[in-house]
């Protein structure tokens, strides 16, 4: 399950264009829920793509330094140690 929220949107759709409509402050969030496939290949010279799917082909890609990818594989076996979810 795929779940958008966008804050303060607007878009202007004319004649298949879309345009930006009022000031910049745009936000969203994405969260991908019930993942049935996730992969991690190289993107470019220097980044990292995690590339996550669920059943329904929703997808949310992910770029990242290596050294994100290295605190993020830290905080990982941090919860391995410490964390009911992988006993």
């Amino acid at each position: 399950m795929l779940a958008l929220t966008l804050e303060e949107f607007m878009v202007e759709l004319n004649d298949g264009s879309i345009k930006n409509v009022g000031p910049k402050n745009k936000a969203a969030t994405a969260k991908l829920f019930d993942v049935e496939s996730a992969e991690a290949r190289e993107f470019g010279d220097k980044r990292i793509k995690l590339v996550f799917e669920d059943e329904d082909e929703n997808e949310i890609q992910i770029s990242l330094f290596p050294e994100d990818v290295r605190s993020l594989v830290d905080d990982i076996e941090a919860l391995e140690d410490d964390s009911p979810v992988f006993e």
